[in-house]
């Protein structure tokens, strides 16, 4: 079913993919798919329970610590685990790998916003079964998980057993033999506090160096014909036991609140019990409810209904689910690299967020787009302070991964080397304003952003021989290091540069007094402002002119080319199994990155030279990132590739699905389920967001009967429609609007729809 993603698998190595493809969040809180009453003995489980942005602080430690190295990153924490029920019936033990299973289905609702597991299980001693575990973490009041477990006894039960507990003792998962995953750091909180009112737990963490606390309030009930309750308390749990007798069914059900220091203050038990009583008294069924009219609302504007290949409709669907469950909804926060579905990545913010995640809310939820801007915007500060710190006078340099804002990076050449994120980071904003207009932010909030990224490329470059050089960077493919001129960091600082420029010198015709307060506050002077000018249009884009390609960067081209037929396959990702000096001496990409440049700004250059430079740099990218295969698909439907475009997609769509890279068990891949999004809205439709305007290019796979989807634009509600016949636009809500389709200018009247054949 295209609105739901059913599991059967019970072998480990399963569980563990499952765990994260099941994760169930709000994007303030997220849980791992774990099974409520563990596993076996000695299995690994990464069980885990996550609060965006709540972290501690880790001392980093070097062989070799030379100036402006990072002294200590940023952690998100696993934190107190509430989700643990065990059953027994008749003094035996439930457990799936034990006794007979008749059957088993894990289910996972995505227009319901809920996750079940539905078993038939015969003990080893022939007490028969059925259990239907339910859970929710809620879309409206965020800090709630909810667990809804029913026990159908078929053969006479005796007694059934239920103990509950909520576990502050918790630490997060580590693996050494993967850079992508923490490899030590494992426990970073300490109990506090352990008591009970009236029959509600409270459980208490605090971290070891940011001293920020976290506390869960829960609270459970069972409707039996006949119990008796006990609970017993430890220095670091609350395990509460539930003695149900009679041969009617058992329903148990438990809610936990979790409130922590950065979003609820310092009072979070306080916090936490207030919230606990509003929901209270609401049932199960009475949160499903409420996560269904969320849901819907959500799919009205965000669904993409695709006709003539189920497995994609699944994909995307997933996809577009588990970035609503990850994507922060506050300015205290962002989107993880893995969302909170897992512990890859450690947490932290990358530039994922702009270039990948980001246009899928700015095009239709604007308002979550907004708070991802805002998060960036609170964090401008430290940006500033790094870019002191790398030795620039003026400007920012945002961090390459962070949580709180300092750069949590330990490898320079493929971490604060990326200086493109500033540009990416500018780009966002840019985006958000032509998508829309919103003046009050751009003044607020995008001017000084650009003001002061722009600030960074005019310090960072330099005039030589009247073109604008930026050295010593690293551009998207981390492969390739610490070059002069990567063409997508000097292009994407042009565009950064220019409307930098642009905005001045609109704030200076619409809002003169706002202007020279502003300017006043950062010392910015007109003369500065022409500097950033005389950069973008003298601004040098490497160019090739006997493959007449843009070139990467000033030495790529001299360097010879990796042989990737001829690689193992066992040495694939190259990052596991070589040297980075090695790969840095070679012509070989981990991922898109004159190809991304390409796509972000394909006015930059003509359809030849991008069709040239596509060709030339598809023969030696190993798509060893997840964030390469939608950047190439949405590049060959340009193109008019329509083969290569399916098949990357097809690579993007079904990533996590399929467990392709073989490390979704660390948590999903957040960026390239926005690519998933891009290459269908922004590849097979063709949308580009320009100053001018929009313009659409279709080109509906052969695949596909049809490809319907909605966005928001300028306080407009758009619907596509894109057949193997024709393709209709329609303005449901909103003025009527111009846009451009195939080149050519269509006049959309809103109320009506047209229809091009």
């Amino acid at each position: 079913m295209a609105w739901r993603l059913t599991k059967y698998e019970l072998d480990n190595e399963n569980l563990l993919i499952n765990e994260s493809l099941l994760s169930l969040g709000n994007g303030y809180l997220g849980v791992r798919g774990n099974f409520e009453e563990g596993y076996e003995e000695g299995d690994k489980s990464i069980r885990g329970t996550y609060i965006n942005a709540f972290h501690d602080e880790t001392e980093i430690t070097y062989g070799e610590k030379l100036y402006g190295f990072p002294e200590k990153q940023q952690k998100v924490l696993n934190i107190i685990d509430a989700q643990s029920v065990r059953i027994y019936l008749d003094g035996e033990r439930f457990s799936l790998f034990e006794g007979e299973l008749l059957s088993f289905e894990r289910n996972l609702h995505m227009d319901k916003g809920y996750a079940e597991r539905i078993v038939h299980w015969i003990s080893p001693k022939g007490k028969e079964v059925k259990i239907h575990f339910r859970r929710l973490v809620s879309f409206t009041t965020k800090e709630l998980i909810a667990l809804d477990i029913k026990v159908e006894s078929i053969t006479p039960v005796e007694q059934v057993k239920i103990v509950s507990t909520v576990n502050g003792d918790v630490t997060n998962f580590v693996d050494k033999e993967d850079p992508r995953v923490a490899s030590g750091h494992a426990k970073r909180l300490h109990v506090t506090e352990v008591r009970q009112e009236d029959r509600i737990g409270i459980v208490k963490d605090t971290t070891y160096v940011t001293e920020l606390e976290v506390a869960c309030v829960s609270s459970s009930a069972v409707a039996a014909e006949n119990h008796d309750y006990d609970s017993r308390l430890t220095d670091y749990s609350i395990e509460e036991t539930y003695l149900c007798t009679g041969h009617e069914a058992v329903h148990f059900t438990k809610y936990a609140i979790y409130t922590e220091t950065l979003r609820h203050g310092e009072n979070v038990i306080d916090e936490g019990m207030i919230l606990l009583r509003q929901v209270q008294g609401q049932n199960f069924d009475d949160l499903l409810e409420e996560q269904k009219a969320y849901l819907d609302a959500f799919w009205e504007i965000s669904d993409i209904v695709i006709e003539g290949d189920q497995r994609v409709q699944e994909g995307i669907r997933f996809n577009l689910y588990q970035l609503l469950q990850s994507v922060g909804k506050d300015p205290a926060s962002n989107i993880a690299a893995k969302g909170l579905s897992g512990e890859g990545y450690e947490g932290h913010y990358f530039w994922d967020t702009e270039i990948y995640i980001f246009p899928v809310f700015l095009m239709t939820n604007p308002g979550i787009a907004k708070n991802l801007l805002l998060h960036r915007y609170s964090i401008l500060e430290h940006a500033r302070e790094r870019a002191r710190e790398m030795g620039h006078e003026k400007g920012a340099l945002f961090p390459w991964r962070t949580i709180m804002g300092t750069e949590s990076s330990a490898f320079f050449p493929a971490g604060t080397a990326q200086y493109h994120i500033s540009a990416d980071i500018a780009y966002s904003y840019i985006q958000y304003y032509l998508a829309t207009k919103d003046e009050d932010f751009m003044k607020r909030y995008m001017a000084e952003v650009l003001f002061e990224t722009a600030r960074l490329w005019e310090d960072t470059g330099h005039l030589q021989n009247g073109k604008f050089r930026i050295d010593d960077v690293t551009g998207p493919d981390e492969y390739t290091c610490i070059i002069n001129n990567n063409y997508y960091t000097n292009v994407m600082a042009k565009h950064n540069l220019s409307w930098a420029a642009k905005i001045y010198y609109l704030l200076d015709e619409t809002d003169s007094d706002h202007l020279k307060q502003l300017a006043s506050r950062l010392e910015l002077t007109e003369t500065e402002v022409g500097n950033w000018q005389i950069a973008a249009d003298s601004m040098y884009l490497p160019y090739d002119e006997s493959l007449q390609i843009n070139a990467q960067d000033d030495s790529f081209l001299q360097k010879a080319r990796w042989d990737l037929k001829n690689t193992p396959p066992e040495k694939f990702p190259l990052l596991l199994n070589y040297h980075p000096l090695t790969l840095y001496r070679y012509q070989v990409l981990k991922q898109a990155d004159t190809v991304l440049a390409h796509f972000l700004l394909e006015d930059e250059q003509d359809f030849e030279t991008i069709k040239n430079s596509y060709d030339y740099y598809e023969a030696i990218t190993t798509h060893d990132s997840s964030l390469s295969t939608c950047v190439y698909s949405i590049m060959a439907s340009k193109l008019g590739y329509s083969e290569k475009a399916y098949s990357y997609f097809n690579e993007t769509a079904r990533l996590d699905l399929d467990n392709t890279h073989k490390n979704t068990k660390d948590g999903l891949h957040m960026a390239n389920m926005g690519g998933t999004w891009l290459g269908i809205v922004y590849g097979f439709a063709g949308l580009r967001l320009k100053e001018d305007g929009l313009s659409l290019a279709p080109i509906l796979p052969a695949e596909w009967n049809s490809l319907e989807f909605r966005l928001r634009y300028q306080g407009r509600v758009l619907k596509f429609r894109i057949t193997r016949d024709d393709v209709a636009y329609s303005v449901l809500e909103g003025e009527d609007l111009n846009i451009t389709h195939n080149g050519a200018p269509l006049f959309l009247e809103s109320g009506k729809e047209t229809v091009i054949r």
